[in-house]
C-alpha cells in the first residue's frame, strides 16, 4: 500500500495526487510532491507550487 499524499491548488481545487501524478502536465504517477520541480505551475490556473496545500481526502 503506497502512502502518497494528494495536494490542493488553495486557488482553483486542482487536485495533484502523488499516487497519480500529472503525466499530461510532466509529471510521472508516484513523484513524490518535494520531486515537483520548483517552477511547476497548476495546470488548471498557473498558481505556483507554493499556492498548493495538503489535503486529506
Amino acid at each position: 500500500m503506497t502512502n502518497s499524499k494528494t495536494w490542493m491548488c488553495l486557488i482553483c481545487g486542482w487536485i495533484y495526487d502523488e499516487a497519480e501524478g500529472a503525466p499530461d502536465h510532466g509529471i510521472a504517477p508516484n513523484t513524490p510532491w518535494e520531486q515537483v520541480p520548483m517552477n511547476w505551475t497548476c495546470p488548471e490556473c498557473g498558481a505556483r507550487k507554493e499556492d498548493f496545500e495538503m489535503v486529506e481526502i
